[in-house]
């Protein structure tokens, strides 16, 4: 019975990991699609979004059953828990990524700023590598690798507000990008979120391993003993 456990939790662990490679591949079509102008891609990453839900589903599902049914000691209960809680943010990620696609749908014919696309472009590839790292980090437990990763977000969010003031500045420059550089603003916004998603993974480490709820970004750790 304990290793018919133990194997449930390692599934639960790797469908928590294919599910967050979707949603990778999700945020990375959807800002090639936009940069691209790719509608097809970018509707392909909408039409796939439920696949994402799904998963989500089927985890937060199992998870219950094997509480309900195995009644887990404590740390596997704050395993069971935390891949919950953390499937929960990846599936936001997803929502995001879909944001983003549904400019590209929206946008048509407006005037574009290779120069903003490609810093948007950059800023993907940042999120996306981080995304994945994150998936590393919490299959692993890797609470140092956590800390490092929620350590990018500064970089990310800095990345957002050089994209938001270059395009308010080409906006005022170019009255023909004020429609279509909007979109530059919502996507760099929808890449920020899901770099805050991320740290949110990376605090779930840590509480994986420690019992401790911890905002990476304030330096601020409560003590949780509902699972210790």
């Amino acid at each position: 019975m304990r290793r018919a456990f133990e194997e449930e939790l390692n599934q639960l662990h790797e469908q928590f990991y294919q599910m967050g490679l979707m949603v990778s591949e999700s945020i990375y079509q959807s800002v090639k699609g936009f940069t691209a102008h790719d509608k097809e891609m970018a509707e392909k990453v909408v039409n796939n979004d439920h696949h994402i839900n799904e998963q989500q589903v089927m985890i937060e599902t199992k998870s219950i059953e094997l509480i309900a049914l195995q009644q887990p000691v404590t740390s596997n209960l704050r395993r069971i828990i935390t891949i919950m809680k953390a499937c929960a943010d990846l599936e936001r990620m997803g929502d995001h990524a879909v944001n983003v696609a549904k400019a590209t749908i929206r946008v048509k014919g407006n005037k574009k700023d290779l120069a903003i696309e490609n810093d948007l472009a950059v800023m993907a590839e940042k999120v996306k590598k981080l995304v994945e790292r994150s998936l590393t980090a919490f299959i692993e437990t890797d609470v140092e690798e956590a800390k490092r990763i929620a350590l990018k977000d500064d970089e990310i969010d800095q990345m957002a507000f050089d994209i938001h003031k270059h395009t308010l500045d080409e906006m005022k420059n170019d009255p023909e990008l004020v429609l279509g550089a909007t979109n530059y603003i919502l996507v760099a916004g929808n890449l920020e979120r899901i770099s805050d998603y991320v740290t949110n993974l990376c605090e779930w480490i840590i509480y994986l391993e420690s019992g401790k709820i911890t905002e990476l970004n304030t330096h601020n750790t409560l003590d949780n003993t509902s699972f210790q």
